[in-house]
């Protein structure tokens, strides 16, 4: 199921797209229960409607370094654990809003991702613990970087979280299965193309920390909320956006996730 969020006549509504429609949902909120079933008395074509970011996290906890070769291309070594950070949820625009390149940064360059959105409370997981159970869905990211700012501050927070740096799909997908046992091995396709142009074409089965290894994880390190989102590491092939520049992110069983860069 693909869960939105949207404004209709000033009301900020939740839905679901069924057959080309999107019906309410009579639950407010992303959460494990608020997809459980559809209000079939009203619907709407999605022309009528004002898309907003499916999502409204405390905060987007992001992973550097998951993919070996991204790792390599930067002149990188692979983490032993996880590397952790934090990107504003100020940044966050959906399907279709430009990036802004800000002036501060002459290498912005996109990092096309698969992002988990949490789905109820989630604190300290033990190996026990089913992590997916915690998963409401799966959305397209872009984690835009100003990489000449990344390399100059040493650290990530600046480079990462400007105004129009974290690009989300419309809508979040409850039904996809990224388990750590997944179908063939391989995992989810993860691809990015510029003006057309594949730059990225990655597989989550290449994930140096599988997605149940990293909710896991930051479960233990912080309280994660309903809404919150995990980015969950770029594969190799990130390239330079430029003014005029057209980038999709597109998410196998997903959808596409497309942003002018301006």
């Amino acid at each position: 199921m693909k869960i939105c969020r949207f404004f209709h006549e000033n009301v900020e509504r939740y839905g679901a797209l069924h057959d080309g429609r999107i019906f309410l949902l009579p639950a407010a909120g992303v959460s494990a229960e608020g997809a459980e079933k559809l209000s079939l008395r009203e619907s709407f074509d999605p022309a009528e409607v004002e898309f907003l970011t499916p999502t409204t996290p405390t905060k987007i906890v992001c992973v550097g370094r998951n993919y070996a070769a991204h790792a390599a291309e930067l002149g990188n070594e692979i983490p032993s654990e996880p590397l952790l950070f934090l990107k504003a949820p100020s940044a966050l625009i959906t399907h279709g809003q430009p990036i802004k390149l800000p002036p501060q940064s002459k290498q912005v360059e996109h990092e096309g991702e698969l992002a988990v959105v949490i789905g109820r409370e989630c604190r300290k997981l033990t190996e026990t613990d089913d992590p997916f159970s915690y998963v409401f869905g799966y959305t397209c990211l872009n984690d835009v970087t100003a990489r000449d700012l990344q390399r100059k501050d040493g650290q990530f927070t600046r480079a990462k979280s400007f105004d129009t740096f974290c690009p989300i799909g419309v809508f979040i997908e409850t039904e996809l299965d990224v388990s750590d046992a997944a179908a063939d091995g391989e995992g989810i396709r993860v691809s990015t193309r510029v003006n057309g142009v594949v730059k990225q074409d990655g597989r989550t089965g290449q994930m140096v920390f599988s997605v149940g290894f990293l909710i896991r994880y930051i479960s233990n390190m912080m309280t994660l909320k309903p809404g919150d989102i995990i980015a969950t590491g770029t594969p190799s092939g990130v390239s330079q956006l430029l003014a005029g520049d057209d980038c999709e992110v597109e998410i196998e069983g997903v959808g596409v996730l497309r942003n002018p860069v301006q």
